[in-house]
């Protein structure tokens, strides 16, 4: 489902060939993100999977490795000003296959409103996760700096991650906690640039915020690329290394193909001024505290 550069040149569009971007069709400017939280601490004790022998590894050794919710939202009240999100099945349906394999238990919700966001994963944080190893949330939709998308408006990424948070969801405290966001977030555009070819004792605390990783489709600031036929570029990119490494390299190895991927292998074909040939590097941000494996 992934393109070569020369294929992606030619079958690329945000108009007619097909690329697009998720925000506003008017590319006005963006408000300014959320003010960050000061987070609390949490004891030690409440840490799960503490047994792993290797203690610079996440344990898998649960019942199951977890649950993946997807978040695919395409359709948006006329108020927004959002334009269809056209190719989002396509990167739904890859996620659901390649999460599926890894073997997390999928469950997809389409087009919800930002009530209903909210109300999916705070069901998600208040179930019991004891039994599972990880906990991952893809989240596509249209979106602006430190938000995105319910189909009626915007909500901070903020206030849905910190569901899952040590504080507040005790049953994966000390497990890796996944979020994949395929939005834009900001208006500015990529024009690319020509290169030439120790301590052994346990903790008594842990950060509420620890065992996070966050998977941007974008830096922050810029627009992110989809495209109608085959999906966006991060998700294709994402969906093809999960596919090959995700059971054999450490989950930061495998982004790092990712942006890989995305930097050389993609860039936009458009008739509409200042869209061609442009680029995008995905952002991986890392909360993690131990190397993650799929395998079990």
């Amino acid at each position: 489902m992934w393109l070569s550069l020369p294929e992606a040149q030619n079958t690329m569009s945000t108009t007619e060939k097909g690329d697009c971007l998720d925000a506003r069709p008017d590319f006005g400017k963006m408000p300014p993100g959320p003010t960050p939280q000061v987070a609390p601490q949490v004891p030690a004790s409440e840490v799960n999977g503490g047994s792993d022998s290797d203690q610079y590894r996440y344990s898998m050794k649960y019942a199951n490795i977890g649950q993946c919710i997807i978040i695919n939202n395409k359709n948006f009240d006329k108020e927004t000003g959002m334009s269809t999100r056209n190719g989002t099945d396509v990167d739904a349906g890859l996620a659901m296959k390649t999460f599926r394999e890894l073997g997390y238990n999928i469950k997809v919700f389409t087009d919800l409103k930002v009530a209903k966001i909210e109300e999916e994963l705070t069901k998600a944080s208040k179930a019991d996760h004891s039994m599972s190893a990880s906990f991952v949330c893809v989240v596509l939709s249209h979106g602006e700096e430190n938000m995105v998308y319910g189909t009626d408006g915007l909500v901070e990424l903020q206030k849905l991650t910190s569901l899952f948070r040590g504080d507040r969801c005790a049953t994966l405290v000390g497990k890796p906690k996944l979020f994949f966001i395929q939005a834009c977030r900001g208006t500015e555009l990529d024009d690319g640039v020509e290169a030439d070819s120790v301590a052994d004792a346990s903790p008594t605390r842990i950060p509420v915020e620890a065992d996070f990783l966050y998977a941007y489709s974008t830096a922050p600031g810029y627009y992110a690329w989809r495209n109608k036929d085959n999906g966006s570029w991060f998700i294709q990119a994402l969906c093809c290394m999960l596919g090959k490494y995700g059971k054999e390299l450490e989950i930061l190895q495998v982004m790092t193909r990712v942006n890989n991927m995305v930097a050389l292998n993609f860039q936009s074909s458009s008739d509409r001024p200042g869209l061609d040939d442009k680029k995008q590097i995905p952002c991986i941000v890392s909360m993690l505290t131990k190397e993650l494996y799929f395998s079990r």
